[in-house]
């Protein structure tokens, strides 16, 4: 195998094994930080290490035992927690006189524990939602700083500090690495699924930057979701989110065109969508609902399934849709869901009730900056054939957005309204 062959090698089994090596080790030695030094330390052993002696039968073995080495060097050169690094010694001598086979099977006992565990500490509360989805990329998705800081369109150096200090803070705040208890889960988890969902926000709909997608974001969100599945099967929410991703990223092939431009959902092909996505979303969605989960991601996966079903836009359930938006505002009261909303409701009872239930929430201070409100109310106005208001509205959603294939789409529907404000 050539030097450039075990790189790649090298790069997938991090992608692979760095989460649940950086579980393991967090752990053992209860800091973040140092279970990512240490788990560093072993993949720069396997740099150094693997182009002469290739890549051994076991990766995530070899990363581990390595990695345990490195822990009880540390101990014995700071002279600290004696019990843990006698113990550390006696697991780490057993398992030199096993095979790797019995290793691998030794690590993996607490693997689910591990990673949830590590689940609920990157996604803490106390950190800021920048910071939790830096983090949680960086241990769980083992993403680079720079691959993170293209995803997000901001500097490395941003990148950078925001880990630094989300790891300082998780410490400074004595954030024990446990999952957490029962009656403080559901506020824990809370968290967890929001910083999953902001992951996939941002693949699904670029808030900045030249694409309008960014597809690698949306499977590694999914990539998060499902495992997050596997580990709480119980928690209704958690099907409910990933049925909600597996739904949306179904549509993926059909939003852009040949050139990348958007295309909007009505008017997607949609003999290009996922089936294969939608199957599984809409199993993941009946688990939920089988769970008695009605909460917001199981209802937005209903909203999200009423699309998926309709084999063309015209059969949409409209009606149905404008319940769930009921449901899902009595749960969540925010003035983005009141304009999603609005949009369901023009489209089942006519433009003029959906211009009306959007101006109701115009006057949000939230949504000064949003650039989807006069998108939206744009597209009320060309339908009832108020042109001239629909491309000032456009022209001002174009000023707002920071994606410049959404801006292109936004001016170009606006010079539109002129040609038909002089048909």
């Amino acid at each position: 195998m050539t030097e450039s062959a075990v790189h790649r090698a090298i790069d997938a089994v991090w992608r692979i094994e760095s989460a649940k090596l950086i579980a393991s080790l967090a752990r053992m030695v209860g800091d973040v930080g140092q279970a990512e030094d240490l788990a560093h330390d072993a993949l720069v052993a396997a740099l150094e290490q693997w182009p002469a002696s290739g890549v051994p039968a076991n990766p995530g073995a070899w990363l581990m035992t390595t990695a345990k080495r490195r822990a009880i060097d540390g101990f014995r050169r700071t002279q600290r927690v004696v019990r843990t690094h006698e113990e550390l010694g006696r697991e780490l001598d057993a398992r030199q006189e096993t095979t790797e086979r019995d290793i691998h099977a030794a690590l993996d006992d607490d693997i689910g524990d591990d990673l949830l565990r590590l689940v609920f500490t990157t996604c803490h509360p106390v950190l800021s939602p920048d910071a939790r989805v830096a983090l949680t990329l960086r241990l769980l998705g083992g993403l680079t700083t720079p691959e993170i800081a293209r995803a997000f369109l901001v500097p490395e150096a941003t990148i950078a500090q925001r880990i630094v200090r989300a790891k300082r803070t998780l410490a400074a705040a004595h954030v024990g690495f446990e999952v957490p208890r029962a009656d403080e889960r559901p506020a824990r988890l809370a968290s967890v699924l929001e910083v999953i969902y902001l992951i996939f926000n941002e693949g699904y709909v670029a808030t900045g930057g030249d694409d309008w997608i960014r597809p690698e974001l949306c499977d590694e969100a999914l990539r998060l979701g499902r495992i997050l599945a596997e580990l709480m099967p119980q928690e209704g929410e958690v099907h409910g989110i990933v049925a909600l991703m597996e739904l949306q990223a179904s549509r993926s092939r059909a939003r852009t065109g040949a050139s990348g431009e958007p295309i909007l959902l009505l008017d997607q092909d949609r003999a290009r969508w996922d089936h294969l996505l939608i199957g599984r979303g809409l199993e993941a969605l009946a688990r939920a609902q089988a769970l008695g989960s009605f909460g917001p991601y199981t209802l937005q996966a209903g909203i999200a399934a009423c699309h998926a079903q309709a084999r063309t836009a015209a059969e949409t359930d409209w009606d149905r849709i404008v319940a769930l938006y009921d449901a899902l505002t009595e749960l969540v009261p925010s003035p983005v869901v009141q304009l999603n909303r609005a949009v369901a409701l023009g489209m089942a009872f006519g433009p003029a009730a959906g211009l009306e239930a959007t101006d109701a929430v115009a006057d949000d201070p939230s949504l000064a900056s949003y650039h989807l409100l006069p998108a939206v109310r744009a597209d009320f106005l060309m339908k009832l054939g108020r042109f001239e208001e629909a491309r000032s509205a456009l022209e001002r959603a174009a000023a707002l957005t920071r994606n410049t294939r959404e801006r292109a789409l936004l001016l170009e529907r606006a010079a539109a309204c002129v040609n038909d404000g002089a048909a």
